[in-house]
């Protein structure tokens, strides 16, 4: 099992989501225009990982999500929450957002 770690907090605007491959917490990626640091405060810690199925759970009562990795930008595609061709390269890790209308 590949570990995803995962957050949800409650906003005036719903839940966010943020999830990240736990491999890749405490990284920086960039493209150049976009830089993303993967840090512990905002995709958990170790007691923040789960797996790619809870990651689709929590994105089904998301209304905006973050999603820095491999195993949690593909769970999100595969489950239908984002597009593949709206994702980024960072560095060759990719980012998704996610915004429920």
């Amino acid at each position: 099992m590949a570990a995803v770690r995962l957050t949800e907090r409650r906003t005036d605007r719903g839940l966010l989501v943020a999830a990240a491959d736990a491999e890749i917490v405490g990284e920086t990626y960039e493209n150049g225009r976009v830089s993303v640091t993967v840090g512990s405060d905002f995709y958990g810690g170790t007691d923040a990982e789960t797996d790619a199925e809870a990651l689709v759970e929590s994105l089904g009562r998301a209304s905006v999500a973050n999603l820095v990795g491999d195993v949690a930008v593909s769970a999100a595609i595969d489950a239908g929450y984002v597009d593949e061709s709206n994702v980024l390269d960072l560095d060759g890790v990719p980012h998704a957002q996610y915004l429920r209308l």
